[in-house]
């Protein structure tokens, strides 16, 4: 059979092996693939759509634009259980005496870059949910890794350095930084949580309706067959961040369709 062609965004070094691994997982099976890597999400979306790739693995970001472009067109296919559970964090210098996003009010927000869901477009949603109004806060955009949605989190981390600088008051970041933090004792114990948004959902597998079950199933159900007891599968998926591959929470992207409708973003780059 064909080999599935998956497609993904080369936001890191370890992302080739990342892929190389799930590539070995599936070799040798009824449901062989192979990848190609993208430099960034617009082009990813526009070859899923051509055909050029028969999967892509989008960002909420771009699922939503992938649904927009093609009237709904394309399904959700698969996740990382860190996906369904994602949120974005409002930090602060510690001891600042943030409570809440009302003591945002006539302050400074860091905000990672503009195309990324949990650093910039949610957290401006979550403002306006709050009856923060344009103008409320003063926002600070810093547009550092455009094209990657934020997958690097390299806005993220300026946007932190710019509330050390004092160049904002607080930043919006994504639940990922905000555990990298710690757990790579980054900034250790110069910031603290002061309102942390609602679940919603992130990356997923995603694909037309074209794509036959007959085609597309058998590989699914062998992705959520991955064992995180298997420490031959183990490696993959800790480089990946999860332990689960799991089906979609679709109502976990209502937020953001939400934003992106509200905000006038564009489902085209």
């Amino acid at each position: 059979m064909k080999p599935l062609l998956i497609g993904a965004v080369a936001y890191t070094p370890n992302v080739v092996t990342i892929w190389e691994g799930i590539r070995d997982y599936f070799a040798d099976t009824d449901t062989p693939m192979d990848f190609i890597l993208f430099s960034n999400y617009g082009r990813q979306v526009d070859a899923l759509i051509d055909g050029t790739i028969d999967i892509a693995w989008n960002t909420n970001l771009a699922w939503v634009r992938t649904v927009a472009q093609t009237e709904g067109h394309c399904v959700a296919l698969a996740t990382r259980d860190t996906d369904t559970v994602f949120q974005t964090m409002f930090v602060a210098r510690a001891g600042a005496g943030m409570k809440d996003l009302e003591s945002l009010r006539g302050r400074r927000l860091a905000l990672g870059s503009k195309d990324s869901a949990q650093a910039a477009i949610l957290p401006v949603h979550f403002l306006a949910e709050a009856g923060l109004a344009d103008g409320d806060v003063d926002l600070l955009r810093i547009n550092s890794d455009v094209g990657k949605h934020g997958d690097t989190g390299r806005s993220e981390l300026d946007a932190l350095r710019a509330v050390l600088d004092d160049q904002a008051d607080a930043a919006a970041i994504g639940i990922n930084t905000w555990e990298a933090i710690g757990r790579d004792q980054l900034m250790p114990g110069a910031f603290e949580v002061f309102w942390q948004s609602p679940t919603y959902s992130h990356c997923n597998f995603t694909a037309l309706d074209t794509l036959t079950d007959e085609r597309v199933q058998p590989w699914v159900d062998r992705l959520l067959a991955m064992d995180w007891e298997n420490p031959v599968h183990r490696p993959i998926l800790e480089m990946e961040g999860l332990t689960q591959w799991v089906l979609p929470k679709l109502e976990g992207y209502k937020s953001l369709f939400e934003a992106v409708e509200t905000q006038g973003i564009t489902p085209r780059w």
